[in-house]
């Protein structure tokens, strides 16, 4: 962190009224964003540090067809107070600069899902059930995809196609090299075609808010809160308007810890009770599709971060990762995708 920045930090924590507090820093994660923890005469709280940097690349960029927030503070913002006015634990904004890209925010506590459950084992039934409650109330409740936020314009836009499609695509462009599988352009240009049939198959249920990193890292145990509040809710802010099956898949498939299969089939017919959604054909299906999709993204991103970003340790996950998707390939709706796969293999 540079000078200037430290001095915009500091005069953004003296307007708050925190520049007495204690700050540590917190282990980052796979985006450029900076988190510390702030303690002042006992009271806490979260400072995001991220400076959004323009791309300064054309439209059509993976960002933009992905419908990646990019690092623009009001997607967070926005997505963050429509959940806590309608109940749900998200962190309650304390102070924003959106210009600036700080952030100083409720402390949800130390008790990350993932960190709990790494003590407590048995406790995952119970917790995974209250995330699903969760999930589905915030399918039933109603969002405004515009909205206005600390003076500033966000629309949350559509998981759609495209987007779908530019993520699953990441497969193709990093793990396949990887594994030294390099597609022609026949067989390019028939992955997308398979894709785009498996897409037209997820029209047949109402589209929800979709958090779109809802894992056992990115959610809080609250015990002491009530109903559908005691899961906190961090990191949505590239949440989109998508399938209902998608955070179900996120949680459920997660790369960083397995989760019981006994409990599995229990967990998703819980959330479609809570989403008021029929547990049918229909809906295992587009979990199949949605679940490849995931993690399909996942493993290109995996390879990405490893590649790229100087980040080998994500090489670490993609056996679990390529469990889920094998899962995912064995319902009858991903059979085109399956043969597809066998013939490049």
């Amino acid at each position: 962190m540079t000078c200037e920045r430290e001095t915009q930090i500091s005069a953004f924590l003296r307007a708050a009224g925190w520049d007495k507090a204690a700050r540590t820093a917190l282990p980052g994660d796979a985006s450029a964003r900076r988190y510390e923890k702030l303690n002042l005469k006992g009271a806490r709280a979260i400072l995001m540090d991220a400076p959004h940097i323009a791309s300064g690349v054309p439209a059509g960029d993976y960002a933009d067809i992905a419908k990646l927030s990019d690092g623009r503070m009001v997607a967070f913002t926005a997505v963050c107070e429509a959940l806590t006015q309608r109940g749900f634990s998200a962190p309650k904004i304390l102070a924003a600069d959106i210009e600036a890209g700080l952030l100083l925010s409720e402390d949800l506590g130390d008790d990350a899902v993932a960190q709990v459950l790494e003590k407590n084992p048995a406790a995952e039934r119970e917790i995974y059930s209250a995330a699903m409650d969760t999930l589905g109330a915030i399918y039933r409740s109603s969002f405004n995809p515009d909205a206005l936020s600390f003076g500033q314009d966000w629309t949350i836009r559509n998981y759609d196609a495209p987007a779908m499609q530019a993520e699953v695509d990441l497969m193709r462009q990093w793990y396949c090299p990887y594994k030294d599988i390099i597609l022609t352009e026949t067989q390019k240009d028939r992955w997308t075609q398979i894709w785009e049939k498996l897409f037209e198959r997820l029209t047949g249920h109402v589209p929800g808010l979709v958090l779109r990193d809802f894992h056992a890292e990115n959610i809080f145990w609250l015990p002491e809160r009530e109903a559908t509040s005691k899961i906190g809710l961090i990191d949505f802010q590239d949440a989109l308007l998508g399938h209902p099956a998608y955070d179900v898949v996120s949680l459920i498939e997660d790369a960083r810890r397995d989760v019981d299969p006994a409990v599995t089939d229990a967990l998703i017919a819980r959330f479609c009770a809570a989403a008021k959604i029929e547990n049918n054909e229909s809906f295992k299906a587009a979990y199949a599709i949605i679940g490849a999709q995931r993690n399909a993204k996942i493993l290109g991103i995996f390879v990405r971060l490893a590649q790229r970003d100087g980040k080998p340790h994500y090489l670490n996950l993609l056996g679990r990762v390529e469990a889920h998707f094998q899962n995912n390939l064995a319902h009858p709706a991903m059979a085109e995708l399956r043969a597809f796969l066998k013939d490049i293999t």
